[in-house]
């Protein structure tokens, strides 16, 4: 007798919103969502939109496939975020993809603050993270990837993370960083992750950003964080590692609030 093959259904989705400046004000110029991706804007009294992304399905799995993106015209600022945290489960089939895509039009800003990144046992998931950024614009870029709920007991010993994350300024590369997470990496030790299971990396590009190294390095520190620094003219590197997931948020929360001269978004919950 011939045994049938199960069939998984997988989650798709697409959303993209675009701004253009009108009257010194950012404005919604067009928004297109497909499945379970949305992009929400909450109300803002301020010049500066907020854009919210958000993934219905509740989580990434084996062949699930997710897409994010952002037109900025030329003057515009713009807060992006997601309305909680990705989770990326057991994945027996093939990894899940995510890919995040941003344009910053002349004079423009972008502030890309997602909530952070769980993998689960097992998870398998590339992410491609591009931000293309025309003369005169500018960026803030967060990543936050953590290894399980420490809350619920959980350790993860096999995953599989690709993700790449680039910058480019009039398509020339200003940032570009690869990074491989695997069973192997788990358990490398002090080369690696050693016993961090949160770790989040922020990126600055900016004309002056190199000098904000100074007051970001004398910024005190969150009990239980490991926070290092660097810059190069126009861009400024920020690393965090931390043994879960909530002081790596607090010690998060306080770089925001240094570098950016707005509140953090209303999203997020500290």
């Amino acid at each position: 007798m011939q045994m049938r093959q199960t069939l998984h259904q997988r989650s798709q989705g697409h959303a993209a919103v675009g701004f253009v400046l009108v009257n010194s004000r950012g404005r919604l110029r067009d928004l297109r969502q497909e499945g379970s991706a949305k992009a929400i804007l909450p109300h803002s009294g301020g010049s500066e939109p907020e854009v919210v992304f958000l993934n219905t399905s509740g989580g990434l799995t084996s062949g699930d496939r997710l897409s994010y993106a952002a037109d900025l015209g030329p003057g515009v600022r713009v807060t992006a975020t997601t309305q909680t945290a990705e989770r990326a489960y057991r994945a027996g089939e093939g990894a899940a993809q995510l890919d995040v895509r941003f344009r910053v039009g002349a004079g423009g800003w972008l502030d890309w603050l997602p909530q952070e990144t769980i993998l689960f046992e097992g998870a398998r998931l590339d992410r491609r993270t591009g931000i293309e950024l025309a003369e005169g614009a500018g960026c803030l870029m967060l990543e936050t990837v953590v290894l399980g709920r420490a809350a619920m007991g959980e350790t993860v010993t096999r995953t599989a993370l690709n993700d790449l994350r680039c910058i480019t300024r009039a398509g020339r590369p200003v940032f570009l960083e690869p990074l491989r997470l695997t069973d192997a990496a788990l358990q490398a030790g002090p080369a690696v992750l050693d016993d961090a299971r949160a770790l989040a990396s922020l990126v600055l590009v900016d004309e002056d950003a190199e000098d904000r190294l100074a007051r970001v390095r004398a910024l005190p520190g969150e009990p239980g964080c490991a926070v290092a620094a660097s810059a190069l003219p126009g861009r400024l590197v920020i690393r965090v590692s931390a043994n879960e997931a909530y002081p790596l948020r607090r010690q998060i929360a306080r770089l925001l609030c240094l570098l950016r001269d707005r509140p953090l978004p209303r999203v997020w919950q500290i």
